[in-house]
């Protein structure tokens, strides 16, 4: 039968008065309630999204001494009345990596790193310096001591 001895043994000696405690049914009243703040509130700024509108909407609630709803509730309703907003993500553009360097011109585009590393006598070493992004040449470098905060 598929069900275990367990829960045929609950499911017989249950009460005649026994609901289940989970909150299947929809407070249609409350999602009305829900979907008139939501108007009001995309009816001022329409480019919200349901985050947006929830965290406006839980302002509100707990401004007037009520409890908060739910965001999924409010994404749920928004969906119901096609009030999201749509992903209008524009396609990316796909560049091949062939190994070379994007610039093809040297002093167009600089980069700059650095690196720490401890010597034996207990100082520290710092050495900055600065790349040219076309041919990786090292446009300058610099020896920091450990007492500068350069």
């Amino acid at each position: 039968m598929g069900v275990s001895r367990a829960q045929l043994s609950l499911r017989v000696n249950r009460s005649v008065d026994w609901q289940d405690g989970r909150c299947n049914h929809r407070d249609e009243e409350a999602d009305m309630e829900v979907l008139s703040r939501v108007l009001d509130i995309i009816r001022d700024i329409p480019c919200y999204g349901y985050r947006r509108v929830w965290g406006v909407m839980r302002k509100q609630l707990r401004d007037e001494g009520l409890p908060p709803v739910n965001a999924k509730r409010v994404y749920r309703v928004m969906s119901e009345h096609n009030l999201l907003l749509l992903h209008d993500k524009p396609e990316r553009l796909k560049r091949e990596h062939k190994g070379r360097i994007a610039v093809a011109e040297s002093d167009m585009r600089w980069c700059s790193d650095g690196f720490e590393f401890g010597c034996d006598d207990g100082e520290k070493l710092r050495v900055t310096f600065a790349l040219d992004c076309c041919d990786r040449e090292a446009i300058d470098w610099l020896r920091v001591p450990a007492a500068t905060t350069v």
